[in-house]
């Protein structure tokens, strides 16, 4: 039996994926959990017990998980990426049509009328005349679950589309629009596009990303929206630019103190991901990922340790080892197995940056302690053993 710690609430459909006679749901608390399944809890301070073996976060964001500490003690972090694409798509484009028609402001104007409407909404609309989006530029910062969808809704209601994605996937080059123009040089992007939109994730190559530097070369006006995270947009400096009208409009999915109340700026309270299609696909995405690695070994989608999965050897045990990406794993990991008489019949090794995985199917007796030991040598973080599978004909 598993135990699941449940963080934040999820839909029931994912739920219905635990299945009873397996798994025990409790509440906020890791006690001996095995896994836990959160949202938007922040547990950066968080102790974690020896049982903990995985996280698996409803949604794409990682901020709120010490990535590098759950790494060190061999704790599998997974997230659901693309899940809540369509539903970030939708609002960008939201966004760009508020930072182009002053949706917002007419409507807050419109409230405050309260005598001869009619006739003075005729008089005051001029002042919130804006271009359409068609025939206009836009630049889209990032092309991955988010990014690519983005570009080609663009092509589709008529504009010019600029992407630029130093690390675009090979799945999402080939999900994306001919008529979309691929820049090899964010600067092209800035110079041509009327909106830009970013949609990359936040790391130490994105902090600051937009600045008073580009957006010196950036057309004058230009609208500028962020569905992506805190910290790739300089915030003095597009306060500075917004106040100087080099910027024309600022949408954010991401409300900041600095931005709230600053002219031509919307804050949207971080809805990107909430429509219910988005969250009961998160959701489920996280669950069958974890389930899938407590029950199997096998590991999609984590932003720690490699992919990496096998199908199961009939007649075996399954032992997962995650270790450090160091000489000399794979040969510490079979000689102990040799060392206890223990018959490998299948295995697949994955390193991704600094870690690895070795999922290995055996015929053999290896007891916890024996694990416990192996655990004890230098760059192995975790060794678990998943019970014996017996396959039908």
């Amino acid at each position: 039996m598993y135990r699941i710690a449940l963080f934040n609430k999820i839909p029931k459909e994912a739920m219905n994926l635990f299945s009873e006679d397996k798994y025990e749901i409790i509440r906020q608390e890791t006690g001996d959990a095995d896994g836990i399944v959160m949202r938007s809890m922040d547990i950066h301070n968080m102790k974690f017990s020896k049982s903990l073996k995985a996280i698996a976060r409803s949604g794409a964001g990682i901020n709120n998980i010490p990535v590098e500490k759950c790494s060190e003690e061999g704790i599998v972090v997974f997230n659901s990426p693309g899940a809540n694409a369509n539903a970030v798509c939708e609002l960008t484009f939201l966004g760009l049509l508020i930072s182009s028609r002053k949706v917002i402001d007419s409507i807050n104007w419109t409230r405050n009328l309260n005598v001869n409407i009619a006739e003075e909404v005729e008089k005051g609309k001029h002042q919130f005349v804006g271009p359409e989006l068609k025939g206009k530029t836009l630049g889209v910062i990032g092309l991955g679950n988010v990014g690519h969808l983005v570009a080609n809704l663009g092509i589709k209601l008529g504009m010019q589309v600029i992407g630029y994605d130093p690390y675009i996937s090979v799945k999402n080059a080939l999900g994306l629009s001919w008529d979309v123009q691929y820049t090899s040089d964010v600067n092209d992007l800035y110079k041509e596009s009327d909106y830009i939109t970013i949609h990359t994730p936040y790391n130490e190559e994105t902090k600051n990303y937009i600045n008073k530097d580009n957006i010196k070369i950036m057309k004058d006006g230009v609208k500028i929206l962020n569905f992506a995270r805190h910290g790739i947009i300089n915030e003095d400096d597009l306060a500075e630019a917004l106040k100087s009208e080099k910027v024309g409009y600022h949408v954010s999915d991401l409300p900041d103190e600095k931005l709230l109340k600053t002219k031509n700026v919307v804050c949207i309270p971080h809805l990107g991901g909430s429509t219910y299609e988005a969250e009961e696909n998160c959701a489920e995405m996280a669950v069958t990922q974890l389930t899938e690695y407590l029950e199997k070994g096998n590991i999609v989608n984590s932003v720690n340790f490699p992919d990496c999965s096998m199908e199961r050897y009939p007649e075996t045990d399954r032992i997962i080892v995650l270790n450090k990406n160091i000489p000399n794993m794979i040969g510490k990991i079979t000689t102990v197995l040799a060392g206890r008489n223990v018959n490998i019949i299948g295995m697949v090794n994955k390193s991704k940056g600094d870690y690895a995985c070795n999922i290995i199917d055996v015929v053999g007796e290896l007891t916890e302690e024996e694990l416990n030991n192996l655990e004890g040598h230098y760059g192995i973080l975790r060794a678990m053993k998943i019970g014996r599978k017996i396959l039908n004909n």
